[in-house]
């Protein structure tokens, strides 16, 4: 707590010491229009973790080329799931009521003494926006969370950069930490299985097979050190074992292949398809990497990669959707920030 004792009578009102929890998502366009998907995609795709060529060349392409087309491609995609009721993106309403729940877990266990708020790396809330008015509010420590459980350089690493930039440019600079990828951890390998469990209760009643499509990246990130590979992997293994089904029966796979570079392997939509054609016929699709469902579950997964599948000779297709604030993951969220917190707050 901060010591008022010796403060003078006009000193500015401190309000008391509190603990902040950000968590962090990828971040949306705030509509689907022209303008507002070409003011997003310009944040995300000037990012230079997201697209790591030289300014000098990626530049010119991306405000002539990419950001002439894209914007209309993309806005007719996000029109297709936005949530037209509440004016806004179902990332953006999933992330929130993922923040409102791990609000009342984490005050369960902390009461007042911790504030917790919700961030996008890119569109808005910002993430800058966010750190000051938790400042503001009185937290003297934050705990900042990405909601990636595998580490990559284009996920966690830039919402961290973006943190830490938020931190330098008040006058007060709160002690912060991160929170590390959560990829193996038993809880939310099981907060998985029981999202898998719940459309096939039993093994007999499974689809052939399962696949879990994770967000794609260059495959030279991987040889440059990017442990993102690894741990999709990890996650696959760990959950087709607790699942209990055998080898072979899940497999992992990448989306949302960008640019003319060779991606990480398989890519989904073409295995979809080829699994089809030799003779697959019934298939559960499971986004591992993904907190919230979003565009590229919606509306990728949903259409693109159901229609390969279908029509490279599939019958059954089956989205099993993201985690969410399905009360099992608010539980998993609310034990790694409670692990993350310890020596600088305690349960009452």
């Amino acid at each position: 707590m901060r010591d008022t004792t010796h403060m003078p009578a006009d000193h500015p009102d401190v309000p008391a010491d509190k603990v902040g929890v950000l968590i962090a998502n990828l971040g949306t366009p705030d509509h689907y229009d022209y303008w507002s998907m070409r003011r997003y995609l310009n944040e995300f795709l000037s990012d230079p973790r997201v697209i790591d060529l030289p300014r000098w060349k990626w530049q010119p392409i991306l405000q002539g080329i990419v950001l002439s087309v894209r914007p209309s491609r993309s806005g007719a995609n996000y029109k297709k799931i936005w949530n037209n009721e509440l004016g806004e993106s179902p990332l953006m309403t999933v992330t929130r009521a993922q923040s409102d729940k791990l609000r009342a877990a984490l005050e369960a266990r902390f009461g007042n003494r911790v504030m917790v708020d919700f961030a996008m790396r890119y569109g808005n809330p910002s993430t800058k926006s966010k750190v000051e008015a938790m400042v503001k509010a009185g937290c003297t420590k934050i705990l900042f969370f990405p909601l990636y459980p595998q580490y990559s350089s284009t996920t966690t690493a830039t919402a961290n950069d973006t943190f830490f930039r938020a931190l330098r440019g008040g006058k007060f600079q709160p002690a912060s930490r991160t929170v590390p990828p959560y990829f193996d951890r038993a809880d939310y390998i099981e907060a998985l299985a029981r999202s898998v469990e719940r459309v096939y209760p039993t093994e007999a009643e499974a689809p052939d097979l399962l696949v879990c499509s994770y967000h794609g990246m260059p495959q030279r990130y991987l040889t440059e050190g990017d442990p993102y590979h690894c741990q999709c992997q990890k996650t696959t293994r760990l959950l087709r074992e607790r699942l209990g089904w055998g080898e072979g029966r899940v497999v992992s796979t990448f989306q949302s292949v960008f640019g003319r570079e060779e991606w990480l392997k398989p890519y989904t939509v073409d295995e979809v398809a080829r699994l089809a054609r030799a003779g697959t016929k019934r298939i559960a699709v499971i986004a591992p990497a993904f907190s919230a469902d979003n565009i590229e579950t919606l509306e990728e997964i949903e259409e693109e990669i159901r229609e390969s599948f279908i029509e490279a000779g599939g019958e059954s297709f089956t989205y099993l959707p993201c985690l969410n604030d399905d009360p099992a993951h608010i539980a998993m969220l609310a034990a790694v920030a409670q692990d993350n917190l310890k020596g600088w707050i305690e349960a009452e």
